[in-house]
């Protein structure tokens, strides 16, 4: 593949973007980050990078950006991973709505369907993985009602005090996370539900943090 160093600079630019943040660098930025005079250097070269196939662009949109297999390049120059970029003009991100999670007695997930939703990254803090489909009002004093989609975090660690989507027995629910000295609780945040108090022998594990939340019409 004939690329110039700048053009590896800028391969190497979009994927560190895309693995820290889910999205690749604006030209703005890539103009920006490699001290171009103007944003019209950054579209020429990735308009070479995309005629050398180190790249795929999608048509009208703005951050739209595949990074393809890039031969002569190891992976410590260039971390490459077959990602798709999402429409980011408005730091969009595309997530995938994988079931549903129980806002009072844990329901078994349902994670048949996966629906893309498109939604605007700062609605959440940290980035999100993925949605879930909220069913109950446990939670309603967070603000998290029924039919709210529900923006998680993928991971196993979490602090007392945050609010968590958790598995136990192969039901999942949303609740506040309360760790004691022999105990697990997990929270309902409306005075009507009761806590889950995890049992000794009980399958439990944290699947992610609650990250925030869209209200669908309706």
């Amino acid at each position: 593949m004939n690329i110039t160093d700048t053009q590896r600079a800028i391969l190497a630019l979009i994927a560190e973007r895309i693995e820290a943040e889910g999205v690749p660098p604006s030209q703005t930025e890539i103009a920006r980050a490699m001290g171009f005079s103007s944003v019209r250097a950054a579209q020429y070269h990735l308009e070479a990078l995309e005629q050398a196939g180190a790249i795929q662009r999608m048509p009208g949109r703005a951050r739209a950006i595949r990074l393809c297999a890039v031969p002569g390049l190891s992976s410590e120059e260039l971390p490459v991973k077959h990602v798709e970029a999402v429409d980011a003009a408005n730091d969009a991100l595309r997530l995938p709505v994988l079931g549903q999670v129980a806002a009072g007695r844990p329901i078994g997930a349902d994670i048949g369907s996966e629906d893309f939703v498109m939604l605007d990254r700062v609605f959440f803090s940290p980035t999100p993985d993925y949605l879930l489909k909220v069913k109950g009002d446990s939670m309603r004093d967070e603000g998290i009602f029924s039919g709210d989609l529900i923006g998680v975090h993928r991971t196993n660690d979490a602090r007392s005090g945050q609010i968590v989507v958790a598995r136990i027995d192969d039901e999942i629910t949303v609740k506040l996370l309360k760790v004691g000295k022999d105990r697990i609780r997990l929270l309902p945040r409306n005075p009507d539900y009761a806590p889950i108090e995890v049992e000794p022998g009980q399958d439990f594990a944290i699947e992610g943090l609650y990250c925030g939340l869209v209200r669908p019409n309706r």
